[in-house]
This record gives C-alpha cells, structure tokens and sequence, in this order.
C-alpha cells in the first residue's frame, strides 16, 4: 500500500465530494476538523471547503479504523503517534477513484433494452460488447441500476408472459453471472476492518442483485466475501462462530426464504461479537410485515440504499 501523504495535496473537492468518496457526513467532518484538528481544509472567499485526496486518503484510513471498533479518540492517537514518528498511515483505497466519463450516446434505459434484447436472442458478444461499452459511459453503480437490473426485470417479465423460454433465462443469467463474476475479481480485496458477508438465504437461488451489492461494497473499500447462493442457516452461523463478521447481508426473494429465516438474527445475537443482520430483495420490498418478522435490519430497494445503510450501520451501530 501507499502512505497517505504521497497523495496530491492540492485542495480540489468540495465537501459534498468528499461525502460522496467517503461517506462521511459534512457536519462528522466539520466536527472532526474542529474537535480533533484532523483537517484542514482550504477556505474559499465564500465560505466553502475544499479538501485534497491526501484529505480523502486519510478519511478513508479513520473511516477504516472505526468500522473495526476504535473509538475516534483513539483512532487520532493512533494517528498523532504515526506523525510523531515521522510517518504516516497507510492509504486503504482499494480502487482508483473513476476518471471522468464520456457523454453517453444514449440514456440509461436505452441500453438496458439493447442489452435485454442482445441476451434474449442467445447473442453473448453483442451482450459483452454493450456491457463493455457502458463501462466507458457509467459507473458501476449507474450499470447496475439502471442498465443490468432493468434488463433482468424485463427478462423476468418476458419469461412470465411466455414470451421466452426457461433455457433463454437461464443463458443470460449464466452470462450475467460471469461478467459480475469478472469485476469482482478485478478489485483489490480489503482484509482488514469489519468483514461483510453477502450471499443469499436459504432456497435462494437468484443471486445477482446479492452479486452486485457484493461488488460495490468491495469498490467502496469494504472487507466483503461474498458466499454465493442458497445458504443454509445453520452453515451461516457455523461460518460466523469463526469468521465473526461484523454484519451478514442476505438476498431474499421469495416468502420460502423469509419463512426459513425467521429467528436467524436472534440467533446472530447470541453469537460473540453479535453479527447484524441486513437484507433486502424483492419479496421484503414488497411484503412490509415480513421485514418485521425477521428480525433484522432491511437495506432498502435499490443498491445504493443498500450501500448507504451499510455504511450506516457499521459507523453508527444501526
């Protein structure tokens, strides 16, 4: 990794920026810079900060330090004692923050329904030459949303209909998979700070929304391991008596899967360290008093709900 202060220092991001990479709020920041002297960002003649990437790098670094448990008046210690040694902390950003985009030829939804139409015709390199090319266009976050998932709800709506085949389906979430499958792997993976297991409850087969939460989660820094589909309750907490994640993510599509996860979090409960459980997919997004049931912590219905409750939950508890 990379020391902190062989970031550029030039002041150039707005605090809303700095929410934005971070996820830290303007008032956490400007109560940090005014409690602990953390920052100090440079005043415009309006009254506006502006923060540097060392500033970012080192958010990240605290961001770290305090989603594994340090209080922060330990983590300026730690950090205090880091200078006084004549070093500073080591940078935790796993991914370079994404370079300006061109202007897409097309809105979002456009592409979706080209790709939609790319997969239900069996047609895999026009479909891996449409995702390749809204990568140049969007972040991953924006493919997901509204490229991907509206593909797989039309697709989903086509097969219901009768309008495609089982195997049609099939194919173009096996495709789909591989593809998501390929961008994990190409993140730098995070061992350090509170672990996020993501996966699917039990019976649950459908894991692509579980894929993609699971992708931007590791884009955004976090320590994740994603564990797949159809996981056993049972296995789960096994897994968590050792691993002692922090928080247990779990797509649930399907009132089976509810009903087979009703006293899971009670159970997490009893375990050392109390793993939180989070959950979210179509099934809870439509049945309220389901969430209720379970017990747990519901993550909303898109992924960037899901990614902003994360970050809430690990920072604030709940």
């Amino acid at each position: 990794m990379t020391a902190i202060d062989s970031f550029p220092s030039d002041p150039i991001y707005t605090i809303k920026a700095v929410q934005n990479r971070t996820g830290i709020k303007p008032v956490t920041l400007r109560a940090w810079e005014r409690r602990y002297d953390l920052l100090q960002p440079i005043r415009m003649p309006n009254g506006y900060r502006l923060y540097s990437e060392r500033d970012i790098q080192l958010l990240l670094w605290i961001q770290r330090r305090l989603d594994s448990g340090v209080s922060i008046s330990q983590v300026v210690q730690q950090f205090k004692q880091e200078l006084e040694k004549g070093s500073w902390p080591e940078s935790i950003q796993t991914i370079i923050a994404e370079t300006p985009r061109r202007k897409p030829p097309h809105p979002s939804h456009d592409f979706a329904e080209i790709l939609y139409g790319a997969l239900i015709s069996h047609n895999e390199e026009r479909a891996s030459a449409v995702l390749e090319e809204c990568q140049t266009y969007f972040s991953l976050t924006t493919l997901f949303e509204e490229i991907i998932t509206p593909s797989l709800d039309l697709l989903h709506d086509a097969w219901y209909r009768g309008e495609i085949l089982i195997a049609t389906e099939h194919l173009a979430l096996s495709f789909l998979n591989s593809k998501l499958q390929a961008i994990m792997h190409r993140l730098p993976v995070v061992k350090e700070g509170a672990l996020i297991l993501v996966g699917c409850g039990p019976e649950e087969t459908r894991e692509l929304n579980a894929l993609m939460f699971a992708i931007l989660l590791r884009q955004a820094g976090f320590f994740v391991e994603y564990l797949g589909p159809d996981l056993p309750v049972h296995d789960l907490l096994d897994y968590s008596t050792y691993a002692k994640p922090k928080l247990i993510c779990l797509a649930v599509n399907q009132e089976p899967t509810a009903y087979l996860l009703r006293g899971f979090a009670a159970k997490l409960a009893n375990l050392r360290g109390k793993p939180k459980l989070g959950y979210g997919g179509r099934y809870l997004d439509e049945n309220p008093e389901a969430r209720v049931s379970l017990g747990g912590i519901y993550l909303g219905q898109t992924l960037s709900e899901g990614l902003a409750k994360v970050r809430q939950i690990l920072t604030y508890g709940a």
